[in-house]
């Protein structure tokens, strides 16, 4: 059951073949025995209580495709009823009072919340190994990392917990998790999503977005998610091409004449072997099923790591500034006065990296320096946009996708990157700069890694489109799943690597 997909799953419920109850406690039976640190707080109670919801809907005959399956939230999602940390010891013991604007969609969808899954702190990591509560272990190799932030939805997707799970992408968070753990993500264009209910760390970054097992699934969840939100300043009105659409309609669409751009700049030094020759092996089934590979430059690449990494900790000084142990959040048990309790507290509250990127942030903030630091790194955001829009926009766009991979290298080894934060930031190379553009991207496996350490490791395709094209990544997507059989393999399967 834990392998079917949530179209499968759909028509067994909407048969009655299984009910909602049976299919939570399968799963939830599933987490308690072994999560591998994927699941950062469950209440059998509250799960079972909503899927009894679920049952009484279908058999109302009121249910949506998506009711009595189950999901999980990345824990930066606010929700009643279970806690909300953000991988953090500063919000450790929190409980939002309210929902936040895509678990209220799910909910109205009718689909079972299984629970809160681990993240790094505030988002803040490409290795999920910066979390307050533990790293996460890629369910593929419990000795590599599951890639970051949305490692815990990663890992808990692939490994059966959960069908579907909901992450966040800010520079990289859903892409690069999707594809170390081998399972489909898609970061929507910037404002598709409410950010409302999410906890902040870069706000002109952030996106939400679903994973799961293939991008039929992705369709699905994608297009309850998304839509205009009046609570969210950042959410794009149906003027500005927030709507709600049915991101599954042009999924059996064929690929005859797609123009697909393949960027110089993804495949050069600093990728390693097996990675492109996996990624090359999925650009030949691309050209089989009717593609044209187009040679592009996106020459601007390169500076997307210094551009975001000036953005994202500016935006996130500001962001956490809130944490200050007066109003919630941890406070220090002794202090000697208002200033000192400030002090203790967001050092006791906040890990290494939050404090690394509140400290960077600041000081590219302060008078004398937001010129030469935050606002070069701005101007420098609107050339890297300016490099998509050039292949990908107008009368003289050379190509209607861009593919290539989403990270120089399989998963790597917990602990092989904690002491080198600059490692880490590194890793984000391809996907920085299509968040710098607000642009929407996507992950889907494409193969494993070579040789006997990185075997069952999996590889990731990126697929990135212009503006509100999500149905047609998904198409692309889809139509290469139907083909080849990456997105179905499991970390139980004995040939998974094969």
């Amino acid at each position: 059951m834990h392998t079917k997909s949530i179209k499968q799953l759909s028509t067994l419920l909407q048969n009655k073949e299984i009910s909602a109850v049976a299919l939570a406690t399968h799963f939830l039976d599933r987490i308690e025995a072994d999560n591998s640190n994927a699941f950062l707080h469950v209440d059998r109670a509250l799960t079972l209580a909503q899927a009894a919801e679920a049952d009484a809907r279908i058999a109302a005959g009121t249910a949506t495709p998506l009711t009595g399956v189950p999901i999980a939230h990345k824990d930066l999602f606010v929700t009643k009823g279970w806690r909300t940390t953000a991988g953090s010891k500063m919000l450790a013991n929190y409980t939002s009072p309210f929902d936040a604007t895509v678990v209220e969609k799910f909910q109205a969808a009718g689909m079972v919340t299984l629970g809160k899954v681990n993240c790094d702190e505030f988002a803040m990591g490409s290795g999920n190994e910066n979390s307050a509560f533990g790293a996460v272990q890629n369910p593929w190799d419990k000795t590599a990392v599951p890639g970051g932030s949305s490692g815990g939805s990663a890992a808990a997707v692939a490994a059966g917990l959960t069908p579907a799970a909901t992450g966040t992408d800010t520079g990289g968070s859903i892409r690069q998790p999707a594809a170390f753990c081998g399972i489909t993500g898609i970061k929507p264009t910037y404002g598709r999503v409410s950010r409302f209910g999410m906890i902040a760390f870069a706000s002109s970054l952030d996106q939400g977005g679903p994973m799961a097992r293939s991008a039929e699934d992705c369709a699905l969840l994608l297009t309850a998610m998304a839509g205009f939100d009046e609570r969210d300043s950042t959410s794009l009105t149906p003027e500005q091409g927030g709507v709600a659409e049915d991101f599954s309609r042009s999924l059996d669409q064929a690929l005859t004449g797609l123009r697909i751009g393949v960027p110089r700049e993804y495949f050069g030094e600093g990728l390693a072997k097996d990675v492109e020759a996996a990624v090359r092996g999925a650009l030949a089934q691309y050209e089989k099923l009717g593609a044209t590979l187009v040679d592009i430059s996106l020459p601007n690449t390169a500076l997307s790591i210094p551009a975001y990494y000036m953005i994202a900790p500016a935006e996130a000084s500001s962001n956490l500034s809130r944490y200050d142990g007066v109003r919630y959040g941890h406070r220090a048990a002794e202090y000697k006065d208002l200033q000192d309790m400030y002090k203790k507290s967001r050092a006791e509250g906040f890990g290494p990296e939050v404090q690394r990127r509140i400290m960077v942030g600041t000081y590219v903030l302060c008078h004398g320096y937001y010129d030469a630091y935050y606002l070069k790194a701005q101007k420098i955001r609107r050339l890297i946009a300016q490099d998509f829009e050039a292949v990908l926009n107008g009368p003289d766009a050379v190509c209607d996708v861009i593919i290539g991979p989403v990270a120089p290298t399989v998963a790597w080894d917990l602990g092989d990157k904690t002491d080198d934060p600059v490692a880490n930031y590194l890793a984000d190379i391809y996907t920085l700069s299509t968040s710098l553009a607000g642009l929407p991207g996507m992950s889907i496996p494409c193969g494993f890694g070579e040789g006997e350490k990185n075997a069952r490791r999996p590889v990731g395709l990126q697929i990135i489109g212009n503006y509100f094209d999500e149905a047609r990544l998904l198409n692309v997507a889809h139509q290469f799943q139907q083909v080849t059989h990456w997105h179905t393999r499991s970390p139980g399967d004995a040939t998974a690597g094969i």
